[in-house]
């Protein structure tokens, strides 16, 4: 409920949105900004797509015979599996790959069959001591080697040293694992493109996941994926952040294939607004962003001559450095508060800056078309000379059960519900769809674009990949 001083009204929505408002604020910066912060837009053809992308079981397979056998998919975080036997199990349409330390600490990937008689060797992940088979025993250790057949002299036509479990590629950057069952696949640092550059100075193989929230949803797994993909959503979707959130004023940029951002600047009202004043815009922030470095909004007062955007930049830029033992004395306003969201093609997102990031994830829950299973994980720094927390366990929730109810997510959690309401009602309304297609934004919804673009290449639709 808005205070009497605090009042503002909302404009017709037709004429908010100014995509220049970010490279505005960055000419505000009194420190060197970044080169990677520019805008890169190659721009898109405005044809519509056609919802059997979403809703066609032909399409999903297609997806799961040419995609997801193909390209480079992120399966966790290396301090998820410290020691040797921890494992982490990645399901993925039709394939499930067990990510495993070995006892020589190096991570592989194995398929996830035993190769007697089929039947998978887990079903999730922990810790183990050996492979078993909790068939019929068959055995492997920590390196996929076969260690032992029960009634070994029944197998004698098996020639032990051929019957190692089959291994897909790992390859991990920052501490991010990735996996790929193409062996003639280019490497993962070619896939990231750009952004290990960008990237460089955030520090991530410092990091820790503080949350791991995972919840099936009743969509598409691309249908979850786009919802982050643009901020136009959010003055209808999260209006209690409009006070703070440039919105559709965001900036959109597209690197290769395989690498898009959006940049929505934060600590300044939507243009969605009028009369916003700043001890609302910083009162709001810290209390409805769920990434700030501090959550009390009662605690903090604006000095005299100070926006909410260089409080909160400041204010962000003591605590993370405190939190991560570095001088960010160096680093923008803009990378301390502005939601600086990469896609790492096909279904992961993550935020960048120097703390406070948060991780997107949505897989398609197997065979099923209209289904998905979507994480969110948030990631946090420790200090270079101190031992890392352990990472957070995995929340699972039920599927009726909201986001709200993980408290480790905050404020997080009612923004993430509000999303999920949409989700739950796309696959009713493509469905339904007379007109058999959805329309893109030029601009503000070009990642999704982007998305179908590199989608086709895999797909051999109007180019091979």
């Amino acid at each position: 409920m808005n205070k009497p001083e605090d009042k503002f009204v909302l404009m017709p929505q037709e004429s908010a949105g100014d995509p220049h408002v970010f490279q505005r604020l960055l000419a505000q910066e009194t420190v060197p900004v970044p080169d990677y912060l520019a805008s890169s837009f190659p721009g898109f053809r405005d044809d519509d797509l056609p919802v059997e992308r979403y809703i066609s079981r032909d399409f999903h397979r297609q997806e799961a015979e040419k995609l997801w056998p193909k390209v480079w998919q992120f399966v966790g975080r290396e301090e998820q599996i410290p020691k040797a036997g921890d494992h982490l199990v990645y399901d993925i349409v039709d394939d499930s790959i067990i990510v495993m330390r070995g006892d020589d600490g190096v991570i592989r990937g194995f398929h996830n069959s035993c190769l007697h008689r089929g039947r998978a060797l887990r079903m999730g992940g922990g810790t183990v001591n050996s492979l078993k088979c909790p068939y019929h025993g068959f055995t492997w250790d920590l390196r996929g080697r076969l260690a032992s057949i029960p009634c070994e002299w029944d197998f004698k036509h098996l020639k032990k040293g051929e019957q190692n479990l089959p291994e897909v590629r790992v390859e991990s950057w920052k501490g991010f694992l990735f996996i790929n069952m193409d062996a003639d696949a280019p490497s993962l640092l070619e896939h990231l493109g750009v952004l290990p550059e960008h990237f460089r100075d955030y520090a991530f193989e410092r990091s820790v996941i503080i949350a791991h929230v995972q919840r099936r949803i009743p969509c598409n797994w691309k249908v979850a994926q786009e919802a982050f993909m643009e901020s136009m959503h959010a003055h209808v979707t999260h209006p209690q952040i409009l006070t703070f959130t440039g919105d559709c004023d965001s900036q959109y940029d597209m690197y290769g294939d395989n690498i898009s951002r959006s940049v929505t600047p934060m600590a300044v009202p939507s243009s969605h607004t009028k009369g916003v004043v700043e001890p609302r815009t910083l009162r709001d922030i810290l209390e409805e962003s769920g990434r700030m470095a501090d959550a009390d909004g009662d605690a903090h007062r604006l000095p005299e001559n100070t926006t909410t955007r260089q409080y909160i930049g400041e204010l962000n830029r003591r605590i993370f450095g405190d939190v991560s033992g570095r001088d960010l004395s160096h680093v923008t306003l803009a990378e301390l508060q502005d939601a600086i969201l990469y896609s790492i093609f096909p279904n992961t997102q993550i935020w960048a800056g120097y703390c406070g990031n948060i991780l997107y994830r949505a897989i398609p829950d197997g065979d099923d078309p209209d289904s998905c299973v979507f994480d969110v994980m948030l990631l946090w720094r420790h200090k270079e000379d101190e031992v890392p927390p352990p990472p957070a366990k995995l929340n699972r929730l039920s599927d009726d059960q909201p986001f709200s109810e993980a408290p480790e997510l905050a404020a997080l959690g009612p923004v993430f519900d509000q999303d999920i309401r949409n989700l739950l009602a796309m696959t009713k309304g493509m469905k339904a769809s007379k007109k058999g297609a959805v329309s893109l934004a030029s601009y503000q919804e070009s990642r999704i674009r982007h998305h179908h673009e590199t989608l086709d290449k895999y797909l051999g639709i109007g180019g091979e990949k």
